[in-house]
């Protein structure tokens, strides 16, 4: 690849990760075209082919899909009403929001709460408001008494306030291409000094794999940053503001990672903890590869209010 053609493709990524984050702060309102493309600095014909290159949806799929998706998420996490829910995410009415939520799930937003009885934290509550079938309820108890039992025996936690952290980033869609971008990430920090011992790297997941499809899961490999530096290509600046987070300390095989998420979702439902909107992430204190049982020793961290 020529030296022209990386940077093209340096200013294409740059320009999107712009559109993310205005999309994702924009939900609830009118996301046409030509609006998102003025924010990329393209046509919207040119918009249009590079965004559908690079995320394997046009720009309607793309809202679509993160609408229901955040959607989801609330109904799982927040106990608001169906009608606040479709509002707060850019559906203009409720048989609208039921249309799209059954056709992207197959069943209704009320049906998707039924089935995904986690979101209420006491047993009782959930025996009375999903009324399913004992042999269902039994092995769902049984399930998150086992996910209760992990936390209890593999993580520390705390709730804590979590100072603000600079990070330098570069975005990625699907686990399967995280391993590439932290290697991007560090060719450009080593040489600059940045990497050592006390380095401590993280990834922020902007969609759940709990809703979202694994290869359409959005994330940022970062390092996190002590001093100001100047960023170049594919390597973008972030903030995570100062915020009140559980805190799941592990020291875990990399297998070991979608079990602990779970489990401390379920320790947030269990003590009365709402997630707040902003995104959960993780923070590495070491190299996996160095440790004698190659196991991660992380933080887990689910902002909430």
């Amino acid at each position: 690849m020529t030296s022209n053609n990386t940077n093209i493709q340096a200013d294409y990524t740059t320009r999107i990760n712009r559109v993310f984050e205005y999309i994702d702060e924009n939900l609830d309102t009118e996301l046409s075209l030509n609006t998102i493309a003025e924010i990329a600095f393209f046509s919207p014909f040119h918009f249009h082919r590079v965004f559908k290159f690079i995320t394997n949806e046009t720009l309607n799929q793309y809202v679509t899909r993160r609408r229901i998706e955040k959607s989801a998420l609330d109904l799982l996490h927040k106990n608001i009403p169906v009608t606040e829910i479709s509002l707060k995410h850019g559906f203009g009415d409720i048989s609208s929001f039921s249309r799209a939520f059954k056709k992207f799930y197959g069943v209704s937003p009320t049906e998707f709460q039924r089935q995904n009885p986690n979101r209420f934290s006491k047993i009782r509550q959930l025996e009375s408001k999903i009324g399913q079938p004992y042999p269902e309820l039994e092995k769902y108890i049984c399930v998150i008494d086992n996910l209760k039992n992990w936390i209890k025996m593999n993580a520390t936690i705390e709730v804590k306030q979590i100072p603000k952290m600079e990070l330098a980033y570069v975005s990625t869609i699907g686990p399967q291409n995280l391993g590439g971008a932290f290697q991007k990430l560090i060719l450009w920090a080593t040489p600059k000094g940045l990497m050592s011992e006390q380095t401590k790297m993280a990834t922020v997941y902007f969609d759940s794999f709990k809703v979202t499809e694994p290869d359409k899961v959005r994330m940022n490999a970062c390092i996190l940053l002590n001093e100001e530096v100047e960023v170049e290509g594919k390597i973008g600046l972030t903030t995570i503001e100062a915020q009140k987070c559980i805190v799941g300390s592990f020291e875990i095989s990399l297998h070991e990672f979608e079990k602990s998420w779970t489990g401390l979702f379920v320790w947030m439902n269990e003590n009365g903890y709402k997630k707040a909107e902003n995104n959960p992430f993780e923070i590495y204190h070491n190299n996996f590869n160095e440790h004698p049982e190659r196991k991660a020793i992380v933080d887990f961290c689910i902002p909430v209010e």
